[in-house]
């Protein structure tokens, strides 16, 4: 038995800004779960296609359950394949991504087609599909149910990651995260000026040493 997951959704920006931001989409603030990308292997074909393939790094907080199907000392960590095709000419992102480790406890396939809306300007469709099964004897069932809820939760940290990368690439501002590290930064260079200007007030006596 497998667990399916399927959804539409339509993100108000060009195809192009949508593939550009695909790209740039880590580091974010809603994917720090996220260790490290490497590209392993990439290509352009003959028809113009951009072939590539990448491997991720990420991390996932188990439930106490979990923790006892894991023997001691088992890395926590999961190694992520993610398959890519560019077709600049139909104008469509594949993304197909699975698990190398851990396929026992948990195998999940992914498949995200990002097209050029015909109906609506200006706009990118998404579809995203997953699978998720477990092979854990007598507990598959519980399992599928924990990935299931476990990957809605990441698919909507994930278009939140998207439409942070977006916002920078058009040089807008992200909307909480990064009006947080504005007004940190700026309070660290209030207190940074009020130092400096301290410092030129007058003339400074010089450090005692003991």
């Amino acid at each position: 038995m497998v667990k399916y997951f399927g959804n539409n959704i339509d993100i108000g920006r060009t195809w192009d800004h949508v593939v550009s931001a695909f790209w740039q989409r880590y580091p974010n603030p809603f994917s720090t779960h996220v260790l490290t990308e490497d590209v392993v292997y990439r290509e352009v074909t003959a028809d113009h296609r951009l072939l590539s393939r990448r491997l991720l790094m990420k991390t996932n907080r188990l439930p106490r359950w979990a923790e006892r199907l894991f023997p001691a000392g088992i890395s926590r960590s999961v190694y992520i394949i993610e398959d890519s095709i560019v077709d600049p000419v139909n104008r469509s992102l594949t993304i197909y991504t699975w698990n190398l480790n851990h396929t026992t406890l948990m195998s999940v396939e992914e498949r995200c087609i990002f097209r050029d809306s015909l109906d609506q300007p200006a706009t990118t469709q998404l579809r995203r599909e997953a699978w998720i099964s477990s092979n854990v004897y007598g507990l598959s069932r519980p399992i599928q149910e924990f990935g299931l809820a476990r990957f809605k939760s990441n698919q909507v940290k994930a278009m939140k990651g998207l439409e942070y990368a977006l916002s920078n690439l058009q040089g807008e501002t992200a909307q909480r995260p990064l009006r947080d590290t504005v007004k940190g930064a700026s309070e660290k260079a209030k207190e940074t000026a009020k130092s400096l200007a301290s410092a030129a007030a007058g003339p400074q006596k010089p450090p005692q040493y003991v």
